[in-house]
């Protein structure tokens, strides 16, 4: 199974407002940029990469977590990073039920993610994510 196939199975997991939450934010993000890659990591995690991770989603009992790898040196015009504030590198969105998406700020947020990993690789080729079998082995 695909790391995509892997995050629509995680998604449909989660039936209730939390599923629908994750679904949303990964369609706002798959949307901003075609060159998004989905990963599967850390034995259960939806991630988007390019050219390093932009962030991981997680739900929990009472919200959905979205957090920027790199949140800490990223603009955040509209406010919306409200968890993780204190830390030198991640940053996190919470969601909560009834919470509605800023889909233009999580975009903007996404883009400017996108960008400071640019910065980092300073002309370094993007990486692709490597194909991995069953066991988490690389495949040759």
């Amino acid at each position: 199974m695909n790391p995509s196939e892997r995050i629509d199975k995680y998604i449909a997991a989660v039936p209730d407002w939390r599923g629908k939450t994750l679904a949303e934010i990964r369609e706002i993000i798959r949307n901003t940029d075609p060159e998004i890659v989905e990963e599967w990591k850390w034995m259960g995690s939806p991630v988007w990469s390019r050219n390093g991770i932009l962030a991981v989603a997680n739900a929990h009992k009472d919200k959905v977590k979205l957090t920027f790898a790199q949140g800490a040196s990223l603009p955040d015009p509209n406010k919306i990073f409200n968890a993780g504030l204190g830390g030198n590198r991640w940053r996190a969105i919470d969601f909560f039920e009834g919470d509605k998406i800023n889909a233009a700020a999580l975009r903007k947020l996404v883009q400017a993610a996108i960008a400071h990993n640019n910065l980092r690789s300073k002309g370094k080729p993007e990486k692709k994510p490597v194909a991995r079998n069953k066991v988490g082995q690389k495949r040759a």
